[in-house]
């Protein structure tokens, strides 16, 4: 059994802990209700402009340009958003795990573009080529960020550097909920039910002034919109994983408190009575 001063060292310890956790728990807290109406705000944009450019596009029969064919580089980018800090519960290797777990992301071929330093960690641990690190955006995420980083990724596409993009990110629900998603951006990928009722309707997609320009214009946009709406999510999502966890750790402590403090309890009045049979059996002795 533990002495009373380890008991008491460890209780120490433990609401020691607990005093931060509940402090992270008020910080991620207050960052939380910012990051989560940003999030809200977003995310109709966010979802509005992937569902009209795949509807778009599925309407305009076949177009030959740049953004939208498949290159010949079997290389694939893969924009990986997780956070520069840890004590978040899952909300990481979630992101990472979907990563390494995907079936149409092989190693060899994926190059990494980390934005958070958790998720560069992990996966250039696993072996993962880590073409570029932005981890710094994550700290406070703007549309230009997403625009400068839409641009150089586009660049190496059309370069034929690599031949598809993909976005991993983490879909705020609500403050509870958080779902990890991997989507491709390009080449953009049809839903065939939109495609068939097109081609039953015989409707096709008129562009002004042409196909090229007016894609020219659309495409960059779709990509970086679709950035940024990840960026603005991932941190409402962080946040609230952060203060779900912090929240478990500060109720774990208390426990751990009320249990620490029941057997310091019990050692005490053990050594109180043990004390006692020995005054009494000393008093017997000398009469």
């Amino acid at each position: 059994m533990a002495s009373m001063r380890d008991i008491k060292r460890r209780k120490g310890s433990i609401q020691s802990t607990q005093q931060i956790t509940k402090a992270m728990k008020l910080v991620s807290t207050v960052k939380l209700q910012k990051a989560r109406t940003r999030a809200e705000q977003t995310n109709p944009y966010f979802n509005y402009m992937y569902q009209t450019v795949t509807s778009m596009l599925a309407k305009s029969g076949t177009i030959d340009h740049p953004y939208l064919r498949k290159g010949e580089s079997a290389k694939k980018a893969v924009v990986v958003i997780t956070s520069n800090r840890g004590l978040a519960g899952g909300y990481n290797s979630n992101i990472t795990k979907l990563v390494i777990g995907s079936e149409e992301l092989p190693m060899e071929d994926v190059e990494v573009y980390a934005i958070g330093n958790k998720g560069k960690e992990t996966l250039e641990r696993r072996g993962y080529e880590i073409k570029e690190d932005d981890s710094g955006i994550i700290e406070s995420p703007s549309y230009e960020d997403a625009a400068a980083l839409c641009k150089k990724i586009l660049a190496d596409y059309t370069a034929g550097k690599i031949g598809e993009i993909y976005l991993a990110y983490t879909h705020f629900k609500n403050t509870v909920s958080h779902e990890p998603k991997l989507i491709k951006l390009l080449p953009v990928e049809f839903d065939e039910e939109e495609i068939s009722q097109a081609a039953e309707a015989n409707v096709l997609m008129n562009y002004e002034p042409n196909e090229e320009e007016a894609l020219d214009m659309i495409i960059p946009k779709y990509v970086t919109s679709l950035f940024y709406g990840a960026l603005v999510e991932a941190v409402a999502s962080e946040n609230g994983a952060r203060m779900q966890a912090m929240d478990s750790a500060t109720s774990n402590a208390e426990e751990l408190i009320s249990d620490l403090t029941l057997k310091y309890n019990r050692a005490r009045q053990g050594s109180i009575t043990q004390e006692l049979t020995e005054i009494i059996a000393g008093a017997s002795a000398i009469s």
